[in-house]
């Protein structure tokens, strides 16, 4: 007789459990930026509704905000480290290749031996980690899962680029998934289309690359130190010697619009509700315009509170949603307990969606 194999006991649901986040303490104003590029603090509010980006300085790496966030997401639900069954960093500015960021990030909030892996989903990371932990929570092979959408941008900017770099903010922000005995998350809408994967990228290729840093390194010598910049100048590069951002923004603006809406809708017809049902919509903070067509086309009642911490936090990629969540769960109370429409979408271009029930 063939041995029968043992199988982990699935989960009826899962639910969002707790949040956190870290904003980190350089600001960036429109004129900041506007002393890189030919540009107008007029101009940038009416095209992107940016007003300030948050920007970490050279001390602050990515970890460290990954980790502020994993904590403040621990204490507002009140777990203990040993009970994360498993740790998931969604970002694309991890400056290592492997090892993982969350590993580290396990490690550091004593969470090891819990498996930890990282997403490289761009924009829609966080959406992408949700539907995973989802997943992990309701198979059985987990029963809470930390969440991080984290992105240090600000090593990846060139600031004399006008397509992206105005836009750009670094942050963490941190989601607790665990079991429940409702639903509290709803099917994902998930995807990508390959098709636009240049309308969204870096500005060299890993032989340019290669060749520019030999060539840096012999010419100043490997030990050189850059000098210390203060400020703003201390978020970002003068003249990188490392692939930086770009995009096409017409391309992604008409991507993001038109065919956003659309999923945007799948998700809420997968959820089994209504627009009228929602408390709050957290879409990706890419850029007001786009935020603001969403949500005519949607047709969302006045009564759903809308997240627009990008005017403060700029871009944000992977962390803007749960960062966004964070804040509007203190500075608006009432949605707790509410359902939430999330939406990422970026670079692949790849894009995710849920409803969410609000802790």
């Amino acid at each position: 007789m063939s041995a029968v194999l043992n199988q982990v006991t699935p989960n009826a649901h899962s639910r969002i459990l707790g949040t956190g986040s870290y904003r980190p303490t350089v600001v960036v104003t429109n004129q900041d930026v506007c002393q890189w590029i030919d540009s107008s603090d007029e101009w940038i509010r009416q095209r992107t509704g940016i007003i300030t980006r948050y920007r970490a300085d050279e001390n602050t790496s990515l970890l460290d905000m990954c980790v502020a966030a994993g904590q403040a997401a621990l204490a507002d639900t009140g777990l203990e480290p040993g009970q994360i069954d498993a740790v998931i960093v969604a970002t694309v500015t991890f400056p290592h290749a492997t090892p993982s960021a969350a590993a580290a990030v396990a490690d550091a909030l004593g969470m090891t031996p819990a498996p930890a892996y990282d997403i490289s989903a761009a924009c829609a990371g966080y959406c992408y980690g949700v539907a995973q932990a989802d997943a992990l929570v309701r198979s059985g092979l987990a029963q809470n899962v930390l969440v991080i959408g984290a992105e240090k941008l600000s090593d990846y900017i060139d600031n004399h680029e006008r397509t992206i770099s105005f836009l750009l903010g670094d942050g963490a922000g941190a989601v607790i998934i665990g079991a429940s005995d409702t639903p509290g998350i709803s099917p994902s809408v998930w995807g990508s289309d390959g098709s636009k994967w240049s309308a969204i990228g870096m500005t060299h290729s890993q032989v340019e690359l290669r060749e520019g840093l030999l060539g840096s390194a012999l010419a100043a010598g490997a030990g050189d130190a850059d000098p210390q910049r203060e400020g703003a100048d201390a978020a970002q590069p003068d003249s990188p010697r490392w692939p930086t951002l770009r995009q096409d923004g017409q391309t992604v603006f008409r991507w993001a619009v038109w065919e956003m809406a659309k999923m945007a809708r799948k998700a809420l017809t997968e959820a089994g509700i209504e627009a009228s049902d929602l408390a709050a919509f957290l879409p990706h903070q890419a850029n007001m315009r786009i935020i603001d067509e969403m949500v005519k086309q949607l047709k969302l009642p006045d009564s759903v509170i809308v997240a627009r911490d990008i005017a403060e936090n700029g871009n944000t990629s992977a962390a803007s949603i749960p960062m966004a969540m964070d804040r509007m769960r203190r500075e608006h109370p009432e949605v707790c307990g509410g359902l939430a429409l999330q939406i990422g979408f970026g670079a692949g271009l790849v894009f995710g969606a849920q409803v969410v029930r609000l802790p």
